[in-house]
């Protein structure tokens, strides 16, 4: 069960309004990697845990936070739009310095959601829970919440960049800092899995005699070159400690040319071309 508390985790008040940078925050809002997918993941892969309890207690820690981030992002688009000129649009074309703004303002946020924020990113796309992953194998939802850290912190920064609003550039200060928390602790419980199941690769209860292990640790060089032949993942001993890295310069061909029987005349294919 969840109650809302009327506070915000952190202020998110800019220092002016700004339509045209309230279209952008959109993205690390309602996109692929922005706090609305961040939020649903965690939460989903948290009601879903059938794992040790403590696992399902951070995750539902973490994705109720990002509640409240969801919450702050859309109070600061929601004051970014404020006295937005909507009403001035049909002046635009015969007013330079307003056609400037209008221009660069999302206008679905005059027309549809009344100068608030809305579940879609920078471009219009409406949010979808394709985003997210919930696997149940917590060794690979971990790996995919580390990398939603990555790119939504990566993204917040950016945005941090284009503004000079010292309102928002503390806000985003915070949600940067809150994402450099969770990817550590997706990290260390990335580690601890690791380090309990005695195993990197995915899932770790696959039986590995049941892979073809002769090609298990192969590196193959599929470009043109070869300058990947130097890197770790190509030579030395693999980071599961279960083989050694072997760079294959001209990668051979395991299976033969496919070859089709015709298909029966009423799907009405193509057929084969008849021999000479």
């Amino acid at each position: 069960m969840f109650y809302h508390i009327k506070e915000l985790q952190y202020n998110a008040k800019p220092s002016h309004p700004d339509p045209v940078y309230a279209k952008k925050l959109q993205e690390v809002l309602g996109g692929q990697f922005g706090e609305i997918s961040v939020m649903m993941q965690y939460l989903f892969q948290g009601f879903n845990c059938r794992a040790n309890k403590k696992y399902r207690d951070m995750l539902l820690d973490i994705g109720t936070e990002e509640i409240a981030h969801v919450e702050m992002l859309s109070t600061l688009i929601a004051r970014l739009l404020d006295n937005a000129p909507v009403a001035d649009q049909e002046q635009a074309a015969e007013n330079p310095i307003l056609e400037a703004i209008m221009g660069g303002m999302n206008p679905q946020h005059a027309i549809v959601s009344g100068l608030g924020a809305m579940p879609a990113d920078s471009v219009g796309n409406r949010w979808t829970a394709d985003y997210i992953i919930s696997s149940g194998n917590l060794l690979a939802d971990f790996r995919a919440n580390l990398n939603a850290e990555s790119q939504g912190r990566l993204q917040v920064v950016r945005l941090y960049e284009m503004s000079d609003d010292p309102g928002v550039k503390d806000t985003l200060s915070f949600l940067i800092a809150r994402d450099t928390a969770h990817q550590n602790q997706w990290k260390a419980a990335i580690y601890e899995l690791e380090n309990m199941e005695g195993d990197i690769v995915v899932p770790t209860t696959f039986p590995r005699e049941l892979e073809k292990q002769a090609v298990s640790y192969d590196f193959y060089n599929f470009s043109r070159g070869d300058a990947s032949a130097s890197g770790p993942w190509a030579q030395g001993i693999a980071p599961d400690g279960r083989g050694q890295f072997r760079y294959i310069q001209k990668p051979q061909a395991y299976g033969p040319k496919p070859s089709l029987i015709p298909a029966p005349l009423f799907i009405h294919d193509t057929p084969p071309m008849s021999s000479m």
